[in-house]
């Protein structure tokens, strides 16, 4: 599958859901998904999320946009190193003035090859778009890039399912993202988990479910 990304040039995407959002669904999605009401909501979340994480040095959030995630994190950890990957040009572009140019890697998450490990890896709303037959090489990106905590910010459901997203089809799955990762991988293990309401009267979030997870050692092989 063929797309621009955004920058005038052909890309091939391995799967349908990565030229999805690499395309112009994904520049609209900019739009719908930042402001102050949302930052706000997020300064709670993470406050919440990741209260047991202490105070982290350096965090990579896998498929950041235009960086809403990470604009809380600075506010609550002034100082932190922030990485970022992100498969649309054009929230790449605007990432860029949350995360220094250098540390934003505009492409897939799914071909990202980790080459060093951060006190926290991020993912938010990311692997419900991914495609199923996938899942496996980013669970591996994930744990690969972790050095202490991952948190994983997903809809949840406890058998896999797809759902119809905004008109089109095999563009949503809800699983147990979580529970996957902590199968394939035994040196993660589950610190804390939550829930957060869209209905929230004062922080709604669109009903996510948390999981920090801890890399607790090395390991070999990832679990089939």
């Amino acid at each position: 599958m063929s797309d621009t990304n955004g920058t005038g040039l052909a890309q091939t995407w391995s799967t349908r859901q990565e030229a999805f959002w690499a395309g112009e669904f994904g520049v609209d999605y900019i739009d719908r998904n930042q402001g102050p009401a949302l930052l706000a909501s997020n300064l709670a979340f993470f406050a919440n999320a990741l209260r047991r994480a202490g105070r982290p040095r350096d965090c990579i959030e896998f498929g950041a946009n235009v960086g809403m995630n990470l604009k809380a994190l600075q506010l609550l950890h002034p100082g932190i190193d922030l990485h970022a990957i992100e498969i649309n040009a054009e929230a790449a572009r605007q990432l860029a003035d949350v995360v220094p140019p250098a540390n934003v890697h505009c492409g897939s998450i799914i071909e990202y090859p980790p080459t060093r490990r951060f006190d926290l890896v991020l993912i938010k709303g990311v692997l419900i778009h991914v495609a199923p037959e996938a899942l496996p090489s980013v669970y591996d990106a994930l744990h690969g890039a972790c050095g202490r905590y991952l948190l994983v910010a997903e809809y949840y459901n406890p058998t896999p399912v797809a759902v119809p997203y905004r008109g089109h089809a095999d563009r949503l799955f809800k699983r147990d993202f979580a529970g996957e990762l902590l199968d394939r991988h035994p040196s993660l293990r589950l610190v804390d988990y939550g829930f957060a309401y869209r209905r929230d009267p004062a922080f709604p979030q669109d009903d996510i479910t948390w999981f920090l997870l801890e890399r607790t050692g090395d390991e070999g092989e990832p679990r089939c």
